[in-house]
């Protein structure tokens, strides 16, 4: 397929007009002239960009399918203060409430919203107590129907007791094995927070976890009882903690770090671990702001994913830029291209850690055919010096046109080709009365506890 008649933003640097783009299979294998690629290749079917800009498809580095049916729901009773009242009143009894259709539908209306907004790879952190064997195979069934590329755990916690935290170890060990062997899939090894993890728990994470050779994605000092507990169960701070116990590392992923000190930010710098940012969810929750321009200005990697917003990354983008300047009153904060640097080149260097051998977040020869095509038409001068700039103050998501991934179309002229949108939120509706009735169940048990 050639894909013609566009700007062609190859990567963060490189902004080609007048090119052509050439897929073959699941890979980029020519970007050059357009008349030159009409030439090569008269009989390959042709994708018109119609002036519109050509780019890598968005990567969700932290997101939650599993909160999908939260949409619209209810919290009964007062409501909650602060973000520890937040969990217990709807996300621990809405996660309970989830069986195999609601962790199903769940995946396929994120997925639906992913490809509608661009994002090609996604980062996902489950739960579901009481469904948890086969519970990724389930997401990971979606996630192929879909055709987007996914990163899929279960997220193991003692909150549930000690025979769910066995099953949440077991069925991350699982499907670790299970998606090696599927080229969009892959598996890591969840864990909710060091608030709801014992040491001995931890310790057995750990030893699980490097045997099959992942890393982790866990939360991290989201708020300040994250810090609390584990200055009073260890003495530690939790990024302390978490090293002590082999939680860190080249291949882990921690998840906000909003409250971590300076000295846990230079632990998780010198242990190569990542660290994702989502601050509409920090917002939302009330929170606070991470540190973000400190861990810039260490050279930490840092990425953006969405903590189950809608995956319209390029709304992260903003969020990050305005959170902080605020925050600090500081118009200087956040710069954008700081922000582009991490939402495009530090999300898909952790995006490759997942595939090895895939060449993500970029549109040379060689590299993944995963790209999107926007309907931007620039009134003032568009290069990719500024183009951190167009995004944050231009672009907006209802401009995405075309969805790409492994060179499969999911979504051309704005029609989803591989989900059936209607089908699927007609589904969901009629589950969702189900699903809110059980949560409004476990939640009046939580507030009886």
């Amino acid at each position: 397929m050639l894909i013609i008649n566009g700007m062609i933003l190859q990567d963060l640097h490189t902004l080609r007009e007048g090119a052509a783009l050439r897929i073959q299979g699941e890979r980029i294998v020519a970007v050059d002239d357009e008349a030159t690629l009409r030439t090569q290749y008269p009989d390959d079917p042709v994708l018109n960009a119609r002036g519109g800009l050509v780019m890598p498809g968005g990567i969700c580095a932290h997101t939650h399918f599993y909160g999908a049916f939260a949409r619209g729901l209810a919290i009964p009773g007062a409501a909650p203060r602060d973000f520890p009242e937040i969990l217990q009143k709807l996300w621990w009894s809405l996660d309970q409430a989830l069986d195999a259709d609601a962790v199903r539908l769940s995946a396929l209306v994120m997925l639906v919203d992913a490809i509608k907004h661009g994002t090609t790879t996604l980062i996902d952190h489950h739960a579901s107590p009481n469904f948890i064997a086969g519970s990724l195979d389930v997401i990971g069934q979606a996630v192929q129907q879909a055709g987007v590329r996914a990163v899929l755990c279960y997220e193991v916690t003692d909150r549930n007791g000690p025979e769910q935290m066995h099953a949440g170890i077991e069925e991350n060990l699982r499907f670790i094995r299970v998606a090696a062997e599927e080229p969009r899939l892959a598996g890591t090894f969840g864990l909710h927070a060091s608030l709801t993890l014992s040491d001995e728990t931890l310790a057995q994470c750990a030893e699980a976890g490097q045997q099959a050779g992942s890393g982790f994605h866990i939360h991290v000092a989201e708020h300040e009882a994250d810090e609390y507990d584990s200055l009073r169960r260890s003495g530690q701070r939790v990024v302390q903690r978490l090293h002590a116990a082999g939680i860190l590392g080249a291949r882990s992923i921690v998840a906000h770090v909003v409250h971590c000190d300076p000295w846990e930010l230079a632990l998780l710098k010198a242990t190569d671990t990542w660290v994702t940012h989502q601050p509409r969810s920090n917002m939302n929750n009330a929170v606070g702001a991470a540190p973000l321009d400190a861990m810039f200005t260490g050279g930490m990697k840092v990425c953006l994913g969405t903590d189950g917003f809608s995956h319209a990354m390029w709304e992260e983008w903003k969020a990050a830029s305005l959170l902080h300047k605020v925050v600090h009153r500081d118009p200087r904060r956040a710069p954008g291209d700081r922000i582009a640097q991490a939402a495009l080149e530090n999300n898909a260097r952790l995006a490759e850690q997942f595939f090895p051998g895939m060449s993500l977040g970029t549109l040379v020869p060689g590299a993944a055919a995963d790209l999107i095509i926007v309907d931007y038409h620039p009134y003032t001068p568009l290069s990719a010096g500024n183009l951190p700039w167009h995004i944050l103050f231009g672009f907006e998501s209802s401009m995405v046109r075309s969805t790409i991934v492994a060179g499969q179309v999911l979504m051309q002229d704005r029609q989803l080709l591989t989900l059936d949108e209607a089908a699927i939120a007609a589904e969901a509706r009629a589950l969702a009365p189900a699903i809110w009735a059980r949560y409004a169940n476990y939640a009046q048990g939580e507030a009886h506890a």
